[in-house]
């Protein structure tokens, strides 16, 4: 069932809405929990929008295996979405630095907490992102300090690749996972792909992950694949960022696990036709962030490699 969660008038007779799509068990499986899948939050991330199409269609196709409601937010920031852009439009705003939001609030933070207060009570959620347009990224958790106790067990289900434990930040408190944690929610923070983009595979091996997590909490009890088993680190993580200006041409592949001083790539400047920079992994580990725009300036992110031991 298609449900309308909020909406705001706008200039010329147009309306901002959010709507969510709800599944719902059959008559006698229900188990009375409640499951949010979110994305869209930034309007230039699609890869959950893939998402939201493979698990609705499971989910429509099986509904005896349903035992909770799942509600799936395909496009929190339908503005963003509909015109390329990160933030809100015409608001100038980055929608997850604005959550719990406010009743009483501009627009925006209107809308923002409406969305929560549809949340509010549910059992688990899933805000899933992707990159921005300048790096690819492995599917991964993202998991504050103060949370992993309760999240790390529930990331393990869902078939990613790395579990990335981080030291709490200011503005994470503005985020829609954080408000969500904060109101008992369980809120796993998903990032994967290369923003305005689909990476099919990823959505695929995220949608099974999800139905395992479903499966693994007694909420679906259709057969899942048996997820991979997920690195899980604490800040151990390297960043390569670019000594130069160029183009940033990769040698490695991205998700593979390098060595110190493997070549990742090349900075070229096409003015010059030199090389600028030989771009180097200082530790052994997985390369799971890889620089995708080619354009680099000093100071760009390249690369981020999780430092762990490679055998032979």
């Amino acid at each position: 069932m298609i449900q309308k969660v909020t909406g705001l008038s706008m200039a010329v007779h147009e309306q901002l809405e959010l709507y969510k799509h709800r599944y719902a068990p059959k008559p006698g499986n229900d188990t009375g929990r409640r499951v949010c899948i979110v994305t869209g939050i930034h309007g230039d991330e699609l890869e959950g929008q893939y998402v939201a199409f493979l698990l609705g269609r499971r989910l429509k196709e099986h509904p005896e295996f349903l035992r909770c409601t799942v509600d799936v937010y395909p496009a929190m920031n339908p503005l963003g979405i509909n015109t390329i852009q990160r933030g809100v439009p015409l608001f100038d705003l980055d929608m997850n630095r604005i959550f719990p939001g406010a009743d009483d609030g501009p627009a925006v933070e209107y809308f923002a907490h409406k969305a929560v207060e549809d949340m509010r009570g549910a059992d688990i959620a899933i805000d899933i992102h992707a990159s921005n347009i300048f790096l690819r990224e492995l599917p991964q958790v993202r998991i504050s300090e103060e949370t992993a106790p309760a999240l790390v067990p529930l990331a393990k289900e869902l078939n990613i690749d790395f579990v990335w434990v981080h030291a709490a930040a200011t503005v994470l408190q503005s985020t829609l996972a954080h408000s969500l944690n904060a109101m008992g929610t369980k809120c796993l923070v998903v990032e994967m792909g290369v923003g305005m983009r689909l990476t099919r595979a990823y959505g695929e091996q995220l949608t099974e992950g999800i139905l395992n997590l479903l499966r693994s909490q007694g909420f679906w009890s259709g057969e899942t694949q048996q997820p991979r088993t997920p690195l899980v680190s604490k800040d151990e993580v390297a960043f390569l960022n670019a000594g130069a200006a160029g183009i940033f041409m990769p040698e490695t592949l991205h998700g593979t696990h390098v060595r110190a001083g493997q070549v990742l790539g090349v900075i070229a400047d096409p003015l010059t036709a030199e090389e600028k920079e030989v771009v180097t992994s200082p530790v052994d580990g997985l390369l799971f962030t890889l620089r995708e725009y080619p354009v680099v300036y000093p100071g760009s992110l390249l690369a981020r490699v999780l430092k762990q031991e490679v055998t032979a």
